[in-house]
């Protein structure tokens, strides 16, 4: 398989929109790059928008199209219900504009709407910094702050749906195992395109993340792979994805898609394999593992990730492994009798020895018993250090990353 992954940048390289000029893509259709990015198709009868960015990106995407042709927007469409595909709708749109979304668009606003603090709260470890340095940078070009919108489409996609605007065929299609079950995508049957938004997930060519670390509801392997049917059916010749420039090429495209699905039929039958022949989900975390024909990568989602949330998807939070997983007891609750018992330098030694025999999470183990109860402990900070910075220095997924480099922060008091 070709490994696109190798040569896309990586999710660090995702950046907030700025009051650069919208890059003209070919076949009328313009690019305004942000954190998630947004796209004009222009029409004989006006303009039709894919994606609208964060709410504060969405006075700079307008501003960017705006300069390429300040015709009526007569459409929005939205791939996805993720803030940074929809929180720019309401600057983006004119006030006589169609918003088409897919079908379970309100299901899904609805949990984000509901769970707006802990979602928030969870993902600050990845974001907060671009998302000030953004909202800094948007007031310093006389944007200002623009809430995030909450958009009512005028439209739904069930399955199918099928538009002309001022001459051009568009043809949308649900495609529920995407980053989101309100995915869908947008294709453009004359030029051979596909606006793929993050159906793949933020980086075309790695694993997709089947839960992510920061919270969110399980996304079903099985139907991704299913999904993935769509893109290989249409056979598109150049994808435009949700972030980073577009992919051309029919071969290497259905390649691509052809070892992503693959590969994550692989992974969810040998972990279904696994949980038949009674292996635990953390035996089958550590030894499922990619063939090696299949060249996708890990930057976003991770198959040891995917291994248990497969597992989780099919059988909920109840491993069968200990009777106090079935209480409201935390794991940690009887740290203060272990650090009595043992001592809390005795058990940083057994942490230290693990970390420098390359067992850096038995380290952490040990080190968060000492913690909860001597916060403060030098020796345990030490450690736990020293073992995180061993993780990051192996890790090269963006979601782990973030969350060892907040670690570390706190670790140093930060």
């Amino acid at each position: 398989m070709t490994g696109i992954h190798r040569e896309r940048p990586p999710a660090s390289a995702m950046a907030p929109a700025t009051d650069a000029p919208a890059v003209d893509l070919g076949d009328g259709i313009w690019m305004s790059s942000g954190l998630s990015n947004s796209y004009l198709v222009r029409t004989d009868d006006g303009r039709v928008v894919v994606n609208t960015g964060m709410g504060f990106e969405g006075p700079l995407h307008r501003r960017a199209y705006d300069a390429v042709d300040p015709s009526p927007v007569r459409a929005v469409l939205l791939t996805q219900g993720h803030y940074d595909h929809v929180g720019g709708v309401d600057v983006v749109r004119d006030p006589d504009s169609e918003v088409v979304a897919q079908a379970a668009w309100r299901t899904w606003r609805d949990d984000n709407e509901r769970l707006e603090s802990f979602r928030s709260r969870n993902s600050a470890f990845a974001w907060i910094d671009a998302i000030l340095a953004a909202v800094e940078y948007a007031r310093s070009v006389g944007v200002g702050h623009v809430a995030q919108a909450r958009p009512e489409p005028t439209v739904v996609v069930q399955d199918r749906l099928e538009l002309t605007v001022g001459g051009r065929d568009m043809v949308l299609v649900a495609t529920p195992g995407g980053e989101t079950f309100d995915s869908m995508v947008v294709w453009l049957p004359d030029s051979r395109t596909l606006f793929s938004g993050n159906l793949f997930g933020p980086l075309f060519g790695h694993v997709p993340n089947l839960v992510t670390i920061r919270g969110d509801r399980y996304r079903d392997a099985l139907t991704y792979v299913d999904s993935l049917d769509v893109v290989a059916e249409l056979a598109p010749e150049r994808l435009i994805t949700g972030h980073f420039d577009p992919v051309d090429g029919a071969d290497r495209i259905a390649e691509e898609v052809a070892a992503l699905q693959e590969a994550t039929r692989w992974v969810h039958d040998r972990t279904v394999d696994g949980m038949n022949a009674g292996a635990d989900v953390w035996t089958l975390m550590r030894e499922v593992r990619l063939p090696g024909h299949l060249d996708v990568g890990e930057g976003y989602g991770r198959t040891s990730w995917n291994v248990r949330a497969i597992w989780e998807n099919y059988a909920g939070w109840f491993h069968h492994r200990s009777t106090t997983e079935l209480y409201g007891v935390s794991p940690l609750a009887t740290a203060p009798d272990l650090v009595a018992a043992a001592g809390a330098d005795a058990l940083v030694a057994a942490a230290r020895s693990h970390a420098e025999a390359g067992r850096p999470v038995e380290a952490l183990q040990l080190t968060d018993v000492v913690l909860v109860v001597e916060p403060d402990h030098a020796g345990a900070r030490s450690v736990a250090t020293s073992a995180t910075e061993a993780l990051l220095g192996a890790s090269g997924n963006f979601w782990e990353s973030a969350w060892l480099r907040r670690s570390l922060d706190k670790l140093a008091g930060r």
